[in-house]
């Protein structure tokens, strides 16, 4: 069995070589503004997952999806080359979620924002209903707070 140590070293040396061999080798129509955004590669070292974002519309995506599948063997034989590990682990290409989460979460925030706004404009120029602080105790005549907490001779 490989440590983890090992097994992240090896998942970063993935992702440089699949990038750098799709920015010189792959000349496939279909591929478009790929970005390799993380790789991760089992503790046994057989199989290596590759993240990858596709700057486009749908139609774009699956194209470059279409591609990379087609790209895979020259991509696995290139990094076997370079890495130099005894068996070449198996690579599999899975569309990064991380640009739909950051949007899903730009949404909520425009909407709190929005919210936040409304409530603004509402509350300006309103007071309290009751004092500032309706918790506030009186304090006592001769200065004390009345806990009798004090000191005794």
């Amino acid at each position: 069995m490989a440590d983890n140590a090992r097994a992240r070293k090896l998942a970063d040396r993935i992702q440089v070589v699949v990038a750098e061999t799709l920015d010189r080798r792959i000349k496939d129509p279909r591929l478009g503004f790929v970005t390799i955004t993380d790789a991760r590669v089992t503790g046994d070292l057989r199989e290596a997952t590759v993240f990858y974002t596709v700057y486009g519309d749908e139609e774009e995506r699956a194209a470059s999806a279409a591609a990379l599948e087609s790209a895979k063997g020259i991509l696995r034989s290139e990094v076997g080359r370079q890495t130099g590990v005894r068996f070449t682990p198996s690579l599999t290409f899975v569309p990064d979620a991380l640009p739909d989460n950051a949007r899903t979460i730009e949404d909520l925030l425009d909407k709190a924002r929005s919210r936040d706004a409304e409530v603004r404009e509402v509350s300006t120029g309103k007071t309290y209903a009751g004092d500032a602080d309706p918790y506030r105790k009186p304090e006592s005549e001769d200065g004390e707070d009345g806990e009798g907490g004090g000191a005794s001779a």
